[in-house]
């Protein structure tokens, strides 16, 4: 039985990897930040009692701002792969706090990184990193484009990413990124753009919210769906050799495309209730990714399936029986509803 321990595992992605992980019948451990509220929401659907037999999806208390837990863990875990996806992952919000952000997500994957070399534990390493970290350079990106990050967020993803390409180079370690475009889903955190309308929209159509507010709606995306995208990350870590790869659809979107599909499946005039608040753009605004994903389809055999469409209106559909489960009375874990 392979063992993976994974980084972020709360989060969208974490969450989507730790199923599919157990499904290909992994042991799974995920580390988690010590809160006084519950922050395991989107894994609890899978959580077992470590009482009942086989139980294969196992927390550890955690950080990656604290080296000495990452060793100890590596130590007790002995995994066979790790996959880093723990991050302040809100572009906006990185600008807020800059050092909190470059200290998770640069250092933090420095400090993983460095844990596997001194315990030298055998484990093959997929280090999470960013569209974001093109910034302005034109559209399409592949493995070849040059960086330019635009934000403390995409600056710390590129100094992670630079980390994992030295430790492969300098350690001869198996160390890999995935530069993921926006991927998104229902599990999506509230505040990031995509969940944000899908869930205005819902609480709109109930009657519930009467406008919303966003920054910049023609900024161009490549938008997926995040469970095909897990995928991608466990494939580059079978590989014989290490190797970076870019993940996404190839397609590009505006914010303002997003917007009127999300509107339109809730029979909803968008013009209506949408308003633009500059409070929500950025100091220095990154136009437009677009993926180019032809190393990803030809030596890993992915593609995405799920279109942009379909996942905009799979969201809306989401919040839609989300908040009526919530009027309701009926409480679903998220794994639950998507």
């Amino acid at each position: 039985m392979k063992r993976a321990l994974i980084t972020g595992i709360t989060g969208q992605d974490g969450s989507y990897l730790a199923e599919f992980l157990l499904r290909k019948g992994y042991e799974v451990h995920g580390i988690k930040r010590r809160s006084s509220s519950f922050n395991t929401e989107r894994v609890d659907g899978i959580y077992r009692d470590l009482h009942e037999h086989g139980a294969r999806f196992i927390l550890h208390f955690g950080d990656l701002a604290d080296s000495n837990s990452l060793s100890q863990l590596l130590y007790a875990v002995q995994p066979d792969e790790v996959y880093n996806l723990a991050a302040q992952s809100h572009v906006r919000v990185s600008f807020d706090i800059p050092e909190y952000t470059t200290d998770i997500t640069a250092t933090g994957a420095l400090r993983l990184l460095e844990s596997i070399r001194q315990t030298g534990v055998k484990t093959r390493f997929y280090q999470a990193s960013s569209s974001e970290m093109y910034g302005s350079t034109p559209p399409p990106q592949d493995e070849n484009t040059p960086f330019h990050p635009r934000s403390p967020y995409a600056c710390s993803k590129l100094f992670a990413h630079a980390a994992a390409v030295n430790y492969r180079e300098s350690y001869g370690m198996f160390a890999v990124s995935g530069i993921l475009f926006n991927h998104e889903s229902p599990r999506r955190g509230e505040t990031f753009v995509t969940r944000k309308i899908a869930r205005a929209v819902a609480r709109i159509k109930n009657g519930l919210q009467r406008r919303i507010y966003l920054g910049n709606l023609d900024a161009r995306r490549d938008w997926g769906y995040a469970p095909e995208y897990v995928e991608a990350m466990w494939l580059m870590l079978q590989q014989d050799t290490p190797q970076d790869f870019v993940i996404g659809t190839g397609e590009m979107h505006t914010v303002r495309e997003f917007v009127d599909v999300a509107f339109h499946q809730a029979r909803l005039d968008p013009g209506e209730y949408v308003e633009m608040d500059e409070r929500y753009l950025r100091p220095a605004e990154v136009d437009a990714l677009q993926a180019n994903p032809e190393k990803a389809r030809r030596i890993l055999g992915w593609h995405h399936k799920v279109g942009f469409e379909e996942l905009v209106r799979l969201m809306v559909d989401a919040e839609m029986t989300a908040l009526a489960d919530q009027l309701a009375g009926v409480v679903k874990p998220a794994g639950e509803r998507d």
